[in-house]
């Protein structure tokens, strides 16, 4: 008896220890759905300029001061309230964004389906006063977190690639 109380003992840890680390992996059947909102989540961090739709930016960035956006050149901006301070300019009639398009889009999803990373070439055709303001083959990279069921960015770096 006391043995069958242990075999059923170790059947359950065991079944326990199953349930807890696959609770670590992400579903697969959720996979391709993230993979969609993570597009989502980084179109919509550059679309939302055509209408100016800065709640729907605001939607898709940690709003957190471990934020990070390197841009090319030496401009770093940490924190979402000092990324929040470019609405002066987004948000300025001058400001116009004319279209943007990404390629060569790669996304990777964590194993445990919560963090996911990308790297991609961005061309954002913007004016300020009627004049370009482009960012051409730009690298992109950047890093989201699923944080309460949504997907929100949470490091992004811009580049220019420099031809020898």
């Amino acid at each position: 008896m006391m043995r069958k109380i242990i075999l059923l003992a170790g059947i359950l840890l065991a079944s326990i220890m199953v349930i807890i680390s696959c609770k670590n992996v992400a579903d697969p059947t959720h996979r391709q759905t993230d993979l969609q909102l993570v597009e989502k989540a980084i179109h919509n961090s550059i679309g939302w300029a055509k209408n100016k739709d800065i709640q729907l930016l605001y939607s898709v960035i940690a709003n957190d001061s471990n934020f990070c956006e390197v841009q090319p050149g030496k401009r770093v901006v940490k924190g979402f309230d000092n990324f929040k301070k470019g609405e002066k300019f987004w948000m300025d009639p001058r400001f116009k964004a004319v279209r943007y398009e990404i390629s060569d889009l790669m996304i990777n999803l964590s194993k445990s389906g919560d963090v996911a990373w990308y790297c991609c070439k961005l061309d954002d055709i913007n004016e300020w006063e009627g004049q370009p303001t482009n960012w051409e083959n730009t690298r992109w990279t950047g890093v989201l977190e699923k944080r309460s069921g949504k997907w929100v960015i949470v490091q992004m770096h811009f580049s220019f690639a420099s031809e020898e």
